[in-house]
């Protein structure tokens, strides 16, 4: 290009004439430029060499300017010559810009990125930091490192060493230089690096990591590439980590492991194997060694296998030395032996595991002695029972501490060695244990022991000694040693009492009860051994009188059995000889007995007035326990047909219709119900019609259609045998009255609950009406149900099987007469009304007005026990007043 090209045109004139009128103006410099942003780059060139001339220290002009000099050389070969033109222009830039990082790092992009030069660019990026106030190091120094991280061609010396230097002006980042070490393999130099942070306890992670990772990444570090490691000492290091983080122990133990073996110091690793197993108290970290030992065993086995197999197949031409097998083959059977000598222990180095995280476990010290009995050593058993004593504490113990003290002394036993098995019992029942049974348990254990050997009276010595009380029965403090209390235990007596029984005399016996009663430490159970050993001996006035303790010991319901039997007792033994004695019994204990247990005696008291007093007397004591209102109504229903049927026995059938009256009228729908049909059946078997429709009547206010249909069925069935047109007619009036009655309850609750419903309640309160609505209903009812069953045209019966009770359950009473029946009647409307003439309940009633009446006669059972002269054996005296 000539220098005319350079020449401005007419159009150039008047930025020359601005440029030339004012060249210190960046301004006029800028618009120029601008002007020119299409002409060829050597113009522009020119132009921003003129305006450097005049404006050398404008950084806006040397910014653009080596700019686009740097783009102008995108594409091109890293030989052209036009490289070292920018790089000449930016040196040029720098004798005045040498204070702007941008520029710096503009060229410093260049040499590294475009022309990788890697000497010339680190060189660059030192005159920068060189140059550069030190605030303005940060800038440099993250370019200069991610460069660092980038460039592979660079050397490893100096990038750590660019590493260093950045470290001290920013620690923080140190563990981006471990993980680069890690990345060139520079393993010693991370590790070292990692060990000094770690003893730093004022280092804190830029990347929010805790020192245990930081740890843990030491341990893998050094346990991988232990060659590489030099500069600092494994092995106290990750012993520092053991003791430091207790909840990663089994891993630190494996990476110490690891860190032999890499090595090929393997008895090093299995020492530190061996020392990992024996000093971990965890199972976790115990199987994590475990598995890593056998694996390594099992590993190590195998390689040496296969060496073996390739020197005694000859090692292809090569001779090899017989004495070299045969020693190898000896150094593969004591592997071979370790190994499974490893294995057989795995089952006592995990009961040791556990023992050292709770030495106080009775349970594995005893699994441990089955061990060592298992594998035949009988030394290790003793050393182990001695162990265990001594080192548990009875009162920190998790288990039954007495049980290691008896099963120590039957090993002895077991093997004829009663002297020590006697000497270490009572050994035993010296020991400090928690509770009384512990050590009662040990004196029976040592009776037993001596009764196994037939030294019965060696039994009966330590018996009395373990109970021996204080001569004052005072109360003894739970704070005092059980030794103390050991008397109190009802264990204890009740062996002494059985062994009494069976070796000692009457009087023996008698004075071990008595003294326990004296002691309140006898049970109900007791009482009634102590009474039964007393009647066995012919003493029946003591029996009774055990008996009479026996109750006032304990008060009801413990006492129950103890009554019982006593009653039962007596009454056998005296019969009506003391019957006014008797008597004053069950009133004593029907005076203490709650109601709930009072069905028991009313039926004994009043089985004796049948069998020993007077008939009128046993009705009086039924009556009495139909009347008691606190008895559970299951319990007066069962009262109320013992006492029908032995009305009925004594005094014939016509005596029970004032009973059945009175338990209709006092007892529950549920079960009124029942005896109303019973009533109505006795009625008929005695040919009073009149009086069993009156009951069928009555008991049809408590009978809903649509729940208790086969009461209506039963009716039905009554009306066709003995009935006519008009009763039955009557009947299914009663039957449409009644449920419409019920009908119209059902309807009055689901209405309510409708109508509060439309106020949109709050969720609490719905549930809480619903709730008081379903607890007026029967059981197994619900709102949906009910607002089925009476919708318009429904015809289904939700109320099949519930109890429709009007007074259970808090609704209006049904009508109880015909003329409140008949205004229930009238107010409400029956769509469903049944055409007599039509319906399918007339059919029987087809034959027209005749109505076959059966007639039936009169029972024998209506005169009673006075209906035979003969009757049984015995004569029973009938008060004929009291019916």
């Amino acid at each position: 290009m000539s220098l005319l090209e350079f020449a401005p045109s007419l159009d150039d004139l008047p930025y020359e004439e601005d440029v030339s009128r004012n060249p210190y103006a960046l301004k006029s410099w800028l618009r120029y430029l601008d002007y020119k942003q299409d002409a060829p780059s050597k113009m522009r060139s020119m132009l921003f060499e003129r305006a450097l001339r005049e404006l050398p220290g404008s950084y806006k002009l040397w910014n653009s300017y080596l700019v686009e000099r740097v783009t102008m050389m995108k594409g091109k070969t890293i030989t052209d010559p036009g490289y070292e033109a920018v790089n000449r222009l930016f040196e040029r830039a720098l004798v005045f810009m040498n204070k702007m990082p941008r520029i710096w790092l503009h060229y410093t992009s260049f040499l590294s990125r475009d022309q990788r030069v890697l000497t010339r660019a680190r060189r660059t990026y030192d005159r920068a930091l060189r140059s550069l106030p030190i605030t303005q190091h940060p800038r440099v120094w993250e370019a200069y490192i991610a460069w660092v991280k980038e460039e592979q061609g660079l050397p490893t010396v100096s990038a750590v060493r660019i590493w260093r230097r950045y470290l001290k002006l920013d620690p923080t980042v140190v563990e981006d230089y471990i993980d680069y070490l890690i990345k060139i393999d520079y393993f010693d130099e991370a590790a070292a690096v990692l060990a000094r942070s770690l003893n730093d306890e004022f280092f804190q992670s830029s990347k929010g990591r805790s020192k245990h990772e930081l740890w843990l990444q030491l341990c893998e570090l050094i346990s991988q590439h232990p060659k590489h490691i030099k500069s600092i000492k494994v092995d106290p290091i990750i012993r520092g980590g053991i003791s430091k983080y207790t909840d990663q122990v089994g891993k630190l133990w494996t990476s110490l492991a690891e860190y032999y073996i890499q090595l090929a110091q393997f008895e090093n690793a299995r020492n530190v194997f061996e020392e990992a197993i024996n000093t971990v108290i965890t199972v976790r970290d115990f199987s994590h060694i475990w598995d890593a030992y056998t694996q390594f065993e099992d590993t190590f086995l195998s390689l040496r296998i296969e060496n073996l197999e390739k020197m005694q197949q000859g090692g292809g031409d090569e001779d090899v030395d017989p004495e070299a097998i045969e020693e190898e083959a000896l150094e593969l059977d004591l592997i071979t032996a370790r190994y499974e000598h490893l294995v057989e222990r795995q089952p006592l180095l995990m009961n040791s595991v556990l023992l050292r995280q709770n030495p106080h476990n009775v349970h594995e010290w005893l699994k441990r002695v089955k061990l060592y009995e298992a594998a035949l050593n009988p030394v290790m058993v003793v050393e182990t029972y001695t162990e265990a004593v001594t080192k548990v504490n009875p009162a920190k113990a998790k288990g039954k501490p007495h049980t290691m003290w008896c099963s120590f002394a039957r090993y002895y036993e077991q093997h004829g060695r009663l002297d020590e098995a006697r000497a270490i019992f009572l050994k035993g029942t010296e020991a400090p244990y928690r509770n009384i049974d512990d050590l009662a348990s040990v004196w029976c254990e040592y009776a037993e022991m001596e009764i196994r050997h037939m030294n019965l009276e060696g039994a009966l010595e330590i018996l009395r000694r373990a109970t021996i009380s204080p001569k004052r029965n005072v109360a003894i403090p739970e704070t005092e040693p059980v030794q103390k209390r050991v008397h109190k235990s009802t264990k204890l007596w009740t062996f002494y009492a059985d062994l009494e029984e069976s070796l000692g005399t009457l009087e023996t016996t008698r004075a071990v009860y008595d003294k326990m009663i004296d002691l309140k430490i006898v049970t109900p159970q007791i009482i009634l051994n102590y009474a039964s050993y007393l009647e066995e001996n012919r003493h029946f006035e003591e029996a009774f009188k055990a008996y009479e303790k026996g109750v006032t010991l304990f008060p009801f319901p413990h006492s129950l059995d103890v009554w019982v039997v006593y009653l039962a007792k007596f009454v056998q033994r005296f019969g009506g000889g003391k019957i006014e004695r008797a008597r004053d019994l069950f009133e004593q204990v029907l005076k203490h007995a709650p109601p709930a247990q009072g069905k028991v005696f009313f039926v004994m008291y009043a089985g004796l007035e049948e069998e020993y007093g007077l008939a009128r007397h046993a009705m009086a004591v039924y009556d009495r326990a139909c009347s008691a209102k606190d008895i559970p109504p299951e319990d007066r229903y069962a009262l109320y047909l013992l006492y029908i049927e032995k009305a009925t026995e004594f005094f014939g059938v016509t005596h029970t219709r004032e009973i059945y009256e009175r338990a209709i009228e006092s007892m529950p729908d549920k079960y009124s119900r029942e005896l109303c049909l019973r009533f109505a059946t006795l009625e008929r078997q005695l040919g009073e019609i009149d009086r069993a429709r009156g009951i069928y009547i009555h008991c049809s206010q408590m009978s809903d259609p649509r729940a208790y249909a086969s009461f209506w069925d039963t009716w039905a069935s009554f009306e066709r045998r003995h009935g006519n047109e008009d009763t039955y007619r009557e009947m299914l009036r009663i039957k449409r009255s009644v449920q419409a009655l019920y009908g119209t309850q059902l309807n009055a609750i689901i209405s309510n609950a409708d109508l509060i419903g439309t106020a949109k309640p709050t969720n609490d309160a719905m549930e809480s009406l619903e709730a008081s609505a379903v607890s007026h209903l029967p059981e197994g009812v619900n709102m949906q149900d009910l607002r089925t069953a009476v919708a318009p045209g429904s015809e289904r019966s939700v109320l099949t099987g519930a109890s429709s009770s009007a007074s259970g359950h808090g609704i209006v009473k049904p009508p109880s007469t015909d003329y409140d029946m008949e205004r229930a009647s009238a107010s409400w409307e029956n769509q469903e009304e049944i055409n007599i003439s039509s319906s399918a309940d007339a059919d029987d009633a087809q034959a027209g007005d005749t109505v076959q009446i059966e007639e039936v006669a009169v029972p024998a059972a209506v005169y009673g026990a006075a209906a035979s002269s003969k009757g049984k054996g015995k004569e029973k005296e009938i008060d004929t007043e009291g019916t």
